[in-house]
């Protein structure tokens, strides 16, 4: 029993202790600070006899009734600046921002923000506001608005030097200052900015029409590729489509080609050989017909031209063989009237019957080599030619020589010429006996004379005329002068 209440005693007194070491732990919180004041305390960092210490976190035993226990937030405060501000060029401007502060975590701050908010904490922000607000109007005066707008950083930095001391002096750290903005009420800063934003629009337009330019020059190009895209691809199905109907017209012909490529296969091959045929025929004919009708006919040529060459030889000989003849017949006769004209003188009145009778037989003679002559010409023909233009060179060399060839070619038609007057006569009486048979003879015989002189005034015309006014030339014959009467007495 006793045993019993013992332990009850202990379990009491057990649990008495831990409720009063329960009442007497006090544990700060990482975002605050412990104030204990009701008894002397030395803190680290401060003067003696402050009367308080400060706990941060960790526990400590605090004796109830004794000592007294409260708590300074460390958390971050923010107040808002609403500030109406004049400028070093009295322009009017309100000011807005805003201030992040709190509570320094060392002890000195800590000690100086219990000493002045720890009953109106609530009020921390007022009182900061009411700091900053004074040092931001000092220095907003001292400032330009120009100043105020082109360097932020200089008004937040003075601001924050300026509030610094203060703000130490109150335990307060400022996390950040920003101004949020600066409002001009009279329009000042719009109508500063009117230039610079006329100029910025200005220059907006102008890159925007550029833009829009650029925009108007891609989307044309952009429709040109598009529509030559649209254009090659219209070709390509046109290609295409008409590949397909060429293949499909092709398949459909197909059959017909294929039976017209036969049909002609077979006239080409036909052709063929109807031109080889042709060509063997011709070939055939060549060495059946032609080639022998090509060798009679040169045969023969051959053979005419060697009878043609005889023949104009045979003439030539025959007719330089009359031509010789002939010369020496003139010669023979010349000769013979010569010496029948020195006889004549002599014989008197038997040179007339001699006379006659030599004329008689020279006509005949003449006649005969006359009518040889006529055969002889026919053979001539070509040989007469060259025999001709020898004896025009001769002629323009020695036309005497010439023309007593002529002469002497052509004396017994001359003779029987002179002879004809006398040829129907049946009886002739001679005047003066001798001497008028001989006057007569002499007369008969001097015509061949007169010929000579004939043929020499016919070629002095052709050396002249170039030919003669009948188209004979003088070489061809001699024409005889007109018979001379005589005077003749018939019984």
């Amino acid at each position: 029993m006793v045993v019993g209440v013992v332990a009850g005693a202990a379990v009491l007194a057990v649990l008495v202790v831990i409720g009063l070491f329960k009442m007497m732990w006090r544990v700060a919180e990482p975002n605050e600070a412990l104030i204990i004041s009701g008894s002397k305390h030395r803190t680290e960092g401060l003067e003696e006899g402050m009367g308080f210490r400060i706990v941060t976190g960790r526990g400590t035993m605090v004796l109830p009734g004794v000592q007294a226990v409260r708590k300074l937030s460390l958390d971050l405060n923010e107040t808002e600046l609403h500030v109406d501000c004049v400028t070093h060029q009295g322009i009017p401007l309100k000011v807005r921002g805003v201030v992040i502060f709190k509570v320094g975590d060392d002890f000195v701050s800590i000690a100086n923000a219990g000493r002045r908010f720890l009953d109106q904490q609530k009020l921390m922000s007022e009182r900061v506001h009411n700091v900053f607000a004074g040092h931001l109007r000092s220095i907003v005066g001292g400032l330009t608005v120009e100043d105020m707008i082109r360097d932020r950083e200089k008004l937040t930095g003075q601001t924050r030097a300026a509030c610094g001391t203060e703000m130490e002096k109150l335990g307060l750290i400022v996390d950040s200052l920003q101004i949020h903005e600066i409002e001009d009420p009279t329009g000042y800063i719009q109508n500063l900015a009117m230039p610079h934003a006329a100029a910025v629009q200005r220059d907006a337009r102008i890159a925007q029409a550029e833009a829009n330019r650029l925009a108007t020059e891609a989307e044309q190009a952009s429709y040109a590729r598009m529509a030559e895209a649209t254009r090659d691809s219209e070709i390509l199905q046109a290609g295409y489509q008409a590949e397909r109907d060429k293949a499909g017209a092709k398949a459909q012909q197909a059959g017909p080609l294929a039976d017209a490529a036969a049909r002609q296969e077979v006239v080409v091959q036909e052709t063929r050989v109807a031109e080889l045929e042709a060509h063997r025929r011709e070939q055939q004919l060549q060495a059946d017909v032609r080639k022998p009708a090509d060798a009679q006919a040169y045969e023969k040529r051959t053979l005419a031209e060697a009878e043609r060459d005889a023949r104009i030889s045979a003439a030539e000989a025959k007719a330089k063989e009359t031509e010789l003849a002939a010369a020496a017949e003139a010669t023979r006769v010349k000769a013979a009237a010569g010496a029948e004209a020195e006889a004549t003188k002599a014989r008197g009145s038997a040179m007339a019957a001699a006379t006659r009778a030599t004329g008689e037989a020279e006509a005949a003679a003449a006649q005969a080599r006359g009518l040889a002559e006529a055969q002889a010409a026919k053979a001539k023909g070509l040989a007469e030619a060259e025999a001709i233009k020898a004896r025009a060179a001769a002629l323009a060399e020695n036309q005497e020589a010439v023309v007593a060839q002529q002469l002497a070619e052509n004396w017994p038609e001359i003779v029987r010429a002179g002879a004809s007057a006398f040829g129907n006569v049946d009886n002739m009486v001679v005047l003066n006996g001798a001497d008028g048979m001989a006057d007569m003879l002499a007369k008969a015989l001097t015509m061949g004379g007169t010929g000579l002189g004939l043929a020499r005034q016919l070629l002095q015309s052709m050396n002249q005329n170039g030919q003669a006014g009948n188209g004979t030339s003088p070489l061809n014959g001699v024409v005889p002068p007109p018979a001379q009467k005589v005077p003749i007495k018939e019984d």
